[in-house]
Order: structure tokens, then C-alpha cells, then sequence
């Protein structure tokens, strides 16, 4: 990947819908040679795909909550279970395992606080959940800023 490669995929995090006349011309190259370029960077994986960022407002999703869930044991079949039952959430939209006091760390979007509550019911109703312990978002000060990509 050179410079162009990051100059490309810096364009396209930050405005994703840039036609390939408009990203060959911000990077100095004809449209052939970035149009090649992409594809490249698509098929080898760089970019896993493109999507509109919706407003949370605007949708009636406003309420965000992140949740620290710790499971009972981490033996293999829970683990699956429990992943398996986020992966089913549409309301949970980014799970991750993380390391400290808890196993996993949630961001989870609703409508109003009521919707929470029904979600909190979900968790507590699978088996392998422990704990389960929520802090919710006041405002959001930075969210969804491009990577930082650097020339290695």
C-alpha cells in the first residue's frame, strides 16, 4: 500500500459515495488507474464494504447504552451461545471482547428507555450471563471518525 492506496481510503471514510472521476482527481491519477487501484483494495480486503451512516435522532434510536456483561464461565459452549444471541440483537450494534472485569462491552441503540429494559430482560434470561452492568451515553462527543491510517 503507498500513498495513494491511503490517500484513497482516507477520501473514501470520510465521504464514501465520491465517484471514481472525483477520487482520481483528488489523488492526480486518471480514472483507470484508480478505478484499478480500488478494486484492488476491495478485493484484497481493505475495504469490507460501503453503507450510509444514518442519524440516530432522525431514526428514533437516540438512546445509546453501553453495557458490560461478564459470563458465568467461558467454556466453549457458552461462549457461542451468548455470541450467538448478540449476533440475533439488531439493537446491539457493536459487542466485543474485552479484557478486565468484564467479558464483553456492548453498544447498544434504543428508541426511549422502555426498549432498554426489554433488552436488559433478553439478557438476563440467557443462562450464561452473570452480570450485566449499563452506562448510558449523555452525548456523543467523537463517533465513527475515519481510522487513522499511517505509511508503514
Amino acid at each position: 500500500m503507498d500513498r495513494i492506496d491511503t490517500q484513497l481510503l482516507e477520501l473514501l471514510q470520510r465521504e464514501g459515495r465520491l465517484t471514481i472521476a472525483e477520487l482520481a482527481e483528488r489523488v492526480g491519477l486518471s480514472q483507470s488507474p484508480c478505478a484499478r487501484r480500488l478494486k484492488r483494495l476491495e478485493d484484497g480486503g481493505l475495504i469490507a464494504g460501503y453503507r450510509a451512516v444514518l442519524d440516530r435522532k432522525a431514526v428514533q434510536l437516540a438512546t445509546t447504552v453501553f453495557v458490560n456483561v461478564r459470563l458465568m464461565h467461558h467454556r466453549e459452549d457458552a461462549v457461542q451461545q451468548f455470541e450467538a444471541a448478540m449476533q440475533a440483537m439488531a439493537e446491539v450494534i457493536s459487542c466485543h471482547v474485552v479484557s478486565g472485569s468484564h467479558d464483553y462491552l456492548l453498544e447498544v441503540v434504543v428508541g426511549e428507555l422502555s426498549d432498554y429494559e426489554l433488552i436488559v430482560r433478553r439478557l438476563q434470561a440467557l443462562p450464561v450471563v452473570q452480570d450485566i452492568n449499563s452506562s448510558f451515553a449523555i452525548r456523543s462527543v467523537k463517533s465513527g471518525a475515519p481510522l487513522p491510517l499511517r505509511m508503514r
